[in-house]
């Protein structure tokens, strides 16, 4: 099997869509509502000199994905890149193809400059964590804190 992780594009976006909601399904802090999703997907693709989204391909479907963003770090005096959205699809996982998206992420974020990459992953999610750690990268002692907007 052979993949290519390539950047996505508008017509990768509805299988994008079903990987966030296979993602989704397992984080306690996120819902799943498609549409909104959708929308955040497409506001990733409009900037494309701030934000990628990586796709794995193989036999002409996506089975993987991830999102990464620039920010600007006041702590680092430059860009940061923030590295989520990953996911590959179950039946595919344990054959390098997530190490290959990481990569490609960590690629651009160096290309784009960013002098440190993060990225938030659940505290109860193992499995994701040991596997981070095994991609070099390191826990913080921060807390990540949120406030919804009242809709």
């Amino acid at each position: 099997m052979t993949t290519t992780i390539r950047t996505a594009t508008e017509n990768d976006l509805a299988t994008c869509v079903d990987l966030l909601t296979e993602l989704f399904s397992i984080e306690e802090d996120f819902v799943i509502d498609p549409e909104k999703q959708l929308r955040g997907l497409r506001l990733l693709l409009a900037e494309p000199e701030r934000c990628r989204i990586f796709v794995a391909e193989s036999e002409g479907k996506v089975i993987g994905m991830c999102a990464a963003q620039l920010l600007v770090s006041t702590a680092e005096g430059g860009p940061v890149m923030l590295f989520e959205d990953f996911i590959v699809s179950a039946l595919f996982r344990g054959k390098g193809i997530g190490t290959q998206l990481i990569q490609a992420a960590e690629a651009w974020g160096v290309e784009h400059h960013a002098t440190r990459l993060q990225l938030l992953a659940d505290k109860d999610n193992v499995k994701a964590l040991e596997y981070y750690q095994h991609h070099g990268w390191k826990r913080t002692h921060l807390t990540y804190l949120f406030k919804k907007k009242e809709e």
